[in-house]
């Protein structure tokens, strides 16, 4: 038996989602107008997102510690985009509309956690978010899309699923699985990305909407 699974350190990001199958055939249409205000928001909390990882370089620059109220935020940024693209074109995963905060939300069907490490290294954040991740950039940039003329795995998954609600009512639960395991590797390579953690996202597709 192949034990490549646990050949790797287990991933500090836990993106975790809950199957609907009574998702409307129909609502998956208007859902760019309903998100709107999300869009705006996050517009405003993406453009945080990036002054805060700034500001935590440094700060494990000097003292190889991620602050615990900027690394809060940063994840609650992360934490209310995923659920946003879950109810949207990311997934289209629930019908349930999300909610306005960075917090955890128990009951809402998208859920993500990072765990914050206590140290840091002082080393590896000089190279971390522009050379080490560029790999795994490029994977993510077929999951997401990386150029306007380029659309993401992952959004063409949710749209044949949109599709597939429209004419038979049915989120095909293969292709639900496979769309959650895209979005949860994206989510690891954006934690490394963004300082919030050293262990290097493993080249691995862990499907499904709980964390292996």
């Amino acid at each position: 038996m192949s034990t490549a699974l646990f050949e790797h350190p287990r991933s500090p990001v836990t993106l975790e989602a809950v199957y609907d199958p009574g998702l409307s055939r129909w609502l998956w249409l208007v859902k760019w107008v309903l998100a709107i205000p999300h869009y705006v928001v996050l517009l405003f909390l993406w453009i945080a997102f990036l002054l805060v990882t700034v500001i935590a370089f440094f700060a494990i620059l000097f003292t190889g510690s991620y602050p615990r109220a900027l690394f809060t935020f940063n994840v609650g940024v992360l934490r209310w985009g995923w659920r946003v693209a879950y109810y949207t074109y990311g997934s289209l995963g629930t019908d349930r509309y999300p909610p306005f905060t960075l917090a955890d939300v128990p009951d809402y069907p998208a859920h993500l956690e990072i765990a914050r490490p206590e140290q840091l290294s002082r080393g590896l954040v000089l190279v971390k978010s522009w050379l080490l991740v560029l790999p795994q950039l490029l994977v993510v940039a077929v999951i997401v899309g990386g150029t306007r003329f380029m659309v993401g795995l992952a959004s063409l998954l949710a749209f044949y699923a949109g599709v597939s609600l429209l004419f038979t009512g049915h989120y095909p639960r293969g292709m639900y699985d496979l769309n959650i395991g895209l979005h949860r590797w994206t989510a690891r390579v954006m934690a490394y990305a963004a300082l919030m953690t050293d262990t290097y996202p493993p080249y691995r597709l862990d499907q499904g909407p709980s964390e292996p």
